[in-house]
């Protein structure tokens, strides 16, 4: 499995004052709107510039409506297959969205925990090709199976329809639960920021091209001389996969290690994933080794998809797995 860290501010009046913000730039001559992100601390990033929202809106008790940009370039969402958006950034943004309804809507105090257990995205090419601009989407999201214990959310799902230009670009769910600090600590012992553990020192990368990568520092797999075999490789200096100080290896990380396995066993340096499935089942630790495997599945829908099963452990245990399904796009 999989949480979130974030920093450790108050929840006292940000929304309201996102609120005001959006009210105030709205009264500007001649503006008929004017966009920025949501505060990022409802999203629980460091960086301004790796917010992807930008405004929501509340339909009823479970559903609403959330706006959301992707870059033409990012610095790690780089685009695919020759011009495709990265799904991945789908996957992001179904995290950013759990946790700022969890935030804004739902009451969950800033500081507690989120732990993600599973995530899976799906995208429509025809609608996914980079432009001439950002594209700005329209995410309608349903919230279901929502858990409260003593008034408090507990957990719940997130099913998101994204569209983009009226057309529907992707589809996603995601599942979490909500952790108070004192039960986080609890959960996690020493292994918490600043605990008494020590990270594993940084080992070699795979070949960039052979992952699907075209930088060293983005590759998240270390060869192990086995067939479909690596040790996942975690940079801890990363700016985007390591966003902020944490105590576990992020799940952004071991969906990032199914791409590059898959990329790698289908012998493809550029593909265009259609659908990503993933499970988290416990934490990931950042001082012991981290095995990932993959194989070809044989139940593709069509004869231009192909399927992998990727599965990670750790200390002999599963930890995470995740179903890849890539489409004819790429090389």
């Amino acid at each position: 499995m999989s949480t979130t860290q974030m920093e450790r501010t108050a929840f006292d009046t940000t929304t309201r004052q996102a609120s005001a913000v959006t009210a105030v730039t709205a009264r500007v001559a001649g503006a008929t709107t004017l966009t920025s992100t949501v505060p990022k601390e409802l999203v629980h990033r460091s960086a301004v510039a790796e917010v992807l929202l930008t405004d929501w809106a509340r339909v009823d008790d479970t559903h609403f409506r959330v706006t959301a940009q992707w870059p033409r370039g990012h610095s790690f969402f780089t685009p695919v297959a020759d011009g495709y958006h990265d799904p991945l950034i789908a996957c992001e943004t179904i995290r950013q969205i759990g946790i700022l309804l969890g935030h804004a809507e739902f009451g969950v105090p800033l500081g507690h925990q989120f732990v993600i257990w599973d995530l899976d995205i799906a995208v429509r090419p025809e609608h996914l090709m980079v432009g001439y601009a950002p594209a700005a989407l329209s995410i309608d999201v349903t919230c279901t199976e929502i858990t409260r214990r003593g008034g408090k959310l507990a957990g719940l799902r997130i099913e998101a329809v994204f569209h983009r230009d009226g057309h529907v670009v992707a589809t996603g769910t995601g599942s979490y639960s909500c952790l108070a600090p004192a039960v986080y600590q609890r959960v996690r012992g020493d292994h918490t920021v600043g605990g008494d553990w020590h990270r594993l020192p940084l080992i070699s990368p795979a070949a960039p091209q052979s992952v699907g990568r075209m930088s060293p520092m983005d590759v998240v797999l270390s060869p192990t001389g086995e067939e479909a075999c690596w040790q996942l490789r975690v940079d801890t200096r990363h700016p985007v996969l390591f966003e902020h100080p944490v105590d576990h290896i992020p799940g952004t990380v071991l969906i990032e290690a199914a791409r590059q396995a898959t990329a790698a066993v289908l012998g493809r340096s550029s593909y265009l994933p259609l659908a990503l499935t993933n499970r988290f089942k416990r934490y990931v630790e950042l001082d012991a080794p981290c095995m990932i495997e993959a194989r070809l599945l044989d139940d593709a829908a069509s004869p231009s998809e192909q399927t992998v099963l990727v599965t990670a452990r750790q200390a002999g245990e599963p930890v995470f797995s995740a179903t890849v399904t890539a489409g004819s796009h790429g090389l």
